[in-house]
């Protein structure tokens, strides 16, 4: 079993920046790499970025590619994903997600566990 828990989401302006954390336990904390999604009102939830357990190998979705960055410090179990440049189309609940070797690491399928949400505003 894995237990994630995201924070930081909140109201922010256009151009504005946010840092989600995704704090996991329950095992070993490098063994699986951890996806964020997003899921806006009345859309499907969507692939933001992927880290692999050691933290080497980060992928993005091409609408945040220079402007989110995501990273894991596995010393103290929480990947986090820096969001600069916010625009109101990030608008979403933001969820991370942790798999043991993802296949296909933009399908939520992929992934075993969830965390509960955190709400992103940007407003214009």
């Amino acid at each position: 079993q894995v237990q994630l828990v995201e924070s930081g989401g909140g109201l922010v302006q256009t151009g504005g920046s946010l840092r989600l954390s995704c704090a996991g336990s329950g095992r070993t904390f490098n063994s699986y790499g951890v996806g964020w999604f997003r899921q806006a009102p009345g859309k499907e939830r969507e692939f933001v970025a992927r880290i692999s357990g050691s933290g080497r190998i980060t992928y993005y979705t091409n609408s945040v590619k220079g402007r989110f960055t995501i990273s894991r410090d596995n010393d103290k179990n929480t990947v986090y994903l820096q969001m600069n440049s916010l625009k109101p189309e990030d608008t979403a609940v933001y969820y991370c997600a942790a798999d043991f070797g993802a296949v296909d690491r933009g399908n939520s399928a992929s992934y075993d566990y969830w965390g509960q949400g955190t709400q992103v505003t940007v407003s214009s």
